[in-house]
């Protein structure tokens, strides 16, 4: 581990992959912070209408965009000359990306991501697919927290948290991040922090879905404090720090997605409550929906680790019709009386 005593150096360059609303907003915030920024996407149309009208209009319409911010859909361009890489992709796209940045990373560049989410199919979290593309020793990072992209693009006060292996590249990563409105914190557990950030979007759905039935503010407080106990139980199985979901990571950014109408998740939760389908509701959104692919990657963490998850495993039922919301609320209602924290809690 790095001198924590040292300033980490500030970067030359910062190249942020991803012009989706997360990418943008990050990509806005650390030009306006002073750093020299390049925001690189695939659609040339929008890169094109960012860099006319300083203005994302498919994913921040009427926001506006720093002119010191560049935008390209070159990556060699994008890539060149930049020591920081910020990944904010869907995680689906997520190791697609990483692999064809690969060749043009410079070779001293530090990489971190925004995403959250589990590699489909494989099920592996992010970190773990970094290592593989990149290789073991070039700098690795995870961006997370709450925050809505919209308000960090609007200059609104946010908090995240920065964790990697390296305690002097999550402080470079921090440090362009760190401004007026926005305080980023550092930490050393990427596997708990990576957890916290995927498996928020599974219980979004399930208070969504709550809401959406109209079944009132104890519901969505209980369904939020029990939907914490399962990350946590999750957690400890899989070797993160507990302290690490009650922190951003965890807590902060679960009330967040749970409680905020902006959060995607929580959105499709809410139509499936009134009675939409999944089909329209994604495609209402307009965006993807994390939850729908995370659901099945947390169930099978936790059938790995004999881990009984009973929100989170409702949620994936009814992502995939096996149920309805309104069965999914009996089957967790009809649950047996039991201690709150039971002595074999973290067993």
């Amino acid at each position: 581990m790095a001198d924590t005593d040292a300033m980490p150096h500030a970067p030359r360059r910062v190249a942020v992959l991803g012009a989706g609303s997360w990418g943008t907003a990050l990509a806005a915030l650390i030009a306006r912070h002073g750093v020299p920024t390049v925001l690189w996407g695939r659609d040339p149309a929008m890169i094109a209408a960012i860099t006319r009208d300083h203005e994302n209009p498919r994913y921040l319409p009427g926001v506006a965009l720093p002119g010191s911010m560049t935008a390209t859909a070159d990556l060699q361009g994008a890539l060149s000359g930049a020591d920081l890489v910020l990944v904010v992709v869907p995680s689906h796209a997520f190791g697609e990306t990483l692999r064809a940045a690969a060749p043009f990373l410079e070779a001293g560049a530090g990489v971190a991501w925004a995403t959250k989410g589990f590699d489909p199919g494989s099920g592996r979290f992010l970190h773990e697919v970094a290592m593989a593309v990149l290789g073991a020793h070039r700098p690795l990072a995870v961006v997370t927290g709450p925050s809505f992209a919209r308000e960090v693009a609007q200059g609104l006060p946010t908090a995240l948290t920065v964790h990697s292996s390296d305690d002097a590249f999550s402080r470079q990563v921090a440090g362009v991040l760190h401004g007026p409105a926005f305080r980023a914190y550092t930490g050393d557990d990427m596997i708990g922090a990576e957890l916290g950030g995927a498996m928020k979007n599974v219980l979004a759905v399930a208070t969504g879905v709550a809401d959406g039935m109209q079944l009132g503010l104890n519901a969505r407080a209980g369904l939020i404090t029990r939907g914490l106990n399962e990350m946590l139980r999750l957690n400890h199985a899989i070797g993160g720090q507990p302290e690490t979901l009650m922190g951003l990571a965890g807590l902060g950014d679960l009330v967040l997605t749970c409680t905020g109408d902006l959060s995607r998740n929580r959105r499709l939760g809410l139509a499936l409550g009134r009675g939409q389908s999944i089909a329209d509701a994604v495609r209402e959104i307009g965006q993807v929906v994390e939850s729908v692919q995370t659901a099945d990657e947390v169930m099978r963490q936790a059938d790995r680790h004999g881990i009984e998850l009973p929100i989170s495993s409702a949620v994936r039922d009814v992502l995939h019709g096996r149920m309805t919301p309104a069965d999914g609320l009996r089957q967790l209602l009809a649950r047996e009386q039991k201690p709150e924290y039971p002595s074999d809690l973290f067993g």
